[in-house]
């Protein structure tokens, strides 16, 4: 074991000193595997129209929406989530560290998220698929209200962060495949796809801090698995939005288990790793335990915590 496991769990500076050559490492490879977009090339301008107000346009009404409930939805709650990158940048930036390559990830990760948030709003807008006084109004609120995480530590912020871009992933892309809208399809396609880069990288990370210390990586594993949740459950009409993701098929219990959980736990071969200590082997069991209770849940279809 390379260090005390209460210093890397809660993410004391050596932990973030010993990771640094793997974030610097996957840094370069991220800027070497990711490709430069640009979001008002996956809007459908030519659809838009002026609103009422100052322009004297139409007003929005919502039979103008020509999205499925599920896909609208899922849409809405992705941008209300982008909208929210001010906390996650600070919750980052203090997990990680001001300086070296995990600000600049950080930083980098950041203005990648941005896009999404560019080309998502201007989609949602140009093909009046929500209110735009409500999204306005949701805006504000979910910037006032902020975000703060429920955890504390560099081990718990890559756990978090590689289940949130995991989740987010397959979110994305079945929000567009769902949306029955070519122009959708393939904005989400590629939102999903710097998610999916996104998601390589925290997962290399944690890797690598499984292999240094699997004790109290476990023990963060165990911490935030079981009562994970994605950002936007801070959202205005929350409820609402997920009942309709869930029973258009983008989301639910089922998706949750199969293409997030069940690859998470056999990807890092969390239930394999060995020689542990007794914290360890506890942790092992919690996360075992879970994955076993979310396929019972799953088959129920019951949504995810």
């Amino acid at each position: 074991m390379s260090r005390n496991a209460a210093d890397i769990t809660t993410g004391g500076r050596g932990a973030l000193a010993e990771l640094e050559p793997v974030v610097e490492a996957n840094l370069h490879r991220h800027l070497r595997d990711t490709r430069e977009w640009f979001p008002h090339q996956y809007v459908p301008w030519s659809r838009g129209r002026d609103f009422d107000g100052l322009q004297g346009g139409e007003p929005w009404t919502p039979e103008q929406s020509r999205l499925p409930r599920a896909a609208r939805a899922s849409l809405l709650l992705g941008v209300l989530t982008e909208d929210n990158l001010p906390s996650y940048y600070h919750i980052l930036l203090r997990a990680f560290g001001e300086r070296g390559p995990w600000s600049d990830w950080v930083h980098l990760w950041t203005a990648e998220e941005g896009r999404h948030s560019i080309a998502l709003r201007g989609y949602l807008l140009t093909t009046r698929a929500v209110d735009p006084v409500a999204l306005e109004r949701f805006r504000v609120r979910q910037l006032t209200a902020g975000y703060r995480f429920d955890h504390n530590g560099v081990l718990q912020a890559l756990v978090y962060t590689t289940l949130q871009e995991w989740a987010t992933r397959v979110a994305h892309r079945n929000a567009g495949l769902a949306s029955g809208d070519p122009v959708c399809d393939r904005m989400m396609g590629r939102i999903a796809a710097d998610e999916n880069l996104h998601m390589i990288f925290y997962r290399n990370v944690l890797q690598a801090a499984l292999e240094r210390d699997p004790d109290a990586a476990l023990t963060a594993v165990a911490d935030v698995l079981p009562g994970f949740r994605l950002p936007g459950h801070v959202a205005a009409d929350f409820t609402t939005m997920t009942r309709d993701i869930v029973a258009g098929g983008v989301y639910s219990a089922q998706i949750h288990h199969e293409a997030v959980v069940a690859p998470f736990v056999r990807q890092l071969k969390l239930l394999g790793i060995g020689g542990l200590r007794p914290e360890g082997h506890q942790a092992q069991e919690r996360i075992a335990r879970y994955v076993r209770h979310l396929e019972l849940t799953a088959a129920r279809d019951i949504p995810p915590r």
